[in-house]
């Protein structure tokens, strides 16, 4: 059962945070920086995990990571690590924790170079999917294929978010994501 069938099927009104982010995030264009960062780390403490688990404690990302601030993630120190290993409302793997403030690190530095990490993902679009995960693998830590391709689906910048015959598929049509360009 593919994704959109699994979040089509599920009724209105659910609990289930999967139907909400199917209908109204996943494959939709980010332009915030600090959002595209957030789903970055949750791409990639998803791995090994459910995606349903990743949206279930969303919001104990937000509030551990600074509301994925950049800059302020950047800037943890060991003491906040050790605060972050000891949240049990995220994920505590030390792998994950050190690459999410590594790279805030490394997109602070695209910012300065590129005005912004979105106008970076733009300048290298349009890219096959193993280009992207070289360039990723060239500047961020804890970003391999599967990561990669779930976080450019789900930014806009990769096609396969949602089947054709999605009726979701039309609404992130007219949100214009990269890559429906011409």
């Amino acid at each position: 059962m593919s994704y959109c069938d699994f979040a089509n099927a599920l009724p209105h009104g659910t609990d289930n945070p999967n139907k909400h982010y199917h209908d109204h995030a996943y494959g939709f264009p980010i332009d915030n920086d600090n959002a595209l960062f957030e789903r970055l780390v949750l791409e990639i403490n998803q791995a090994g995990l459910s995606w349903t688990l990743m949206l279930k404690k969303q919001q104990a990302f937000q509030t551990a990571y600074s509301g994925f601030d950049i800059a302020a993630v950047a800037a943890y120190s060991e003491a906040d690590r050790e605060r972050l290993l000891n949240d049990a409302g995220i994920i505590r793997n030390r792998l994950k924790i050190n690459a999410a403030i590594y790279n805030a690190g490394q997109i602070l530095a695209l910012q300065r170079e590129y005005g912004s990490f979105k106008n970076w993902l733009d300048r290298h679009h349009p890219r096959s999917l193993p280009e992207w995960t070289k360039l990723f693998k060239k500047h961020f830590k804890f970003v391999g294929g599967e990561i990669v391709n779930e976080f450019l689906m789900s930014t806009g910048y990769l096609k396969g978010a949602h089947a054709e015959n999605c009726p979701v598929y039309a609404e992130v049509l007219r949100h214009k994501p990269k890559w429906a360009e011409g």
